[in-house]
């Protein structure tokens, strides 16, 4: 398996979803304005599907790439690795 370089990039995204997901809970928690919630719940998803898109592009461009052209899967089974990742995008 090859290195992945996008994961730190991906696990900080995470941890500013994670701190903007308990500012939700605070805020729910506080009665504070349904706007300004909502504003922090785009926060979260965006962060989220931030993560998700680098995670499956690295995927895509390094670990698939990686086993056809090691041999360690046929274009087939690679090629159906990629439909099922990319359904998640």
């Amino acid at each position: 398996m090859s290195v992945h370089t996008s994961h730190p990039d991906i696990i900080k995204r995470l941890k500013r979803a994670e701190g903007h997901l308990r500012s939700v809970i605070a805020m729910l928690e506080a009665e504070k304005p349904c706007l300004d919630i909502a504003q922090q719940l785009q926060a979260v998803e965006s962060a989220v599907s931030s993560a998700k898109q680098t995670l499956i592009r690295d995927h895509i461009d390094h670990c698939l790439e990686a086993t056809v052209r090691e041999g360690k899967q046929s274009t087939a089974e690679s090629l159906a690795e990629l439909k099922a990742i990319t359904k998640y995008l």
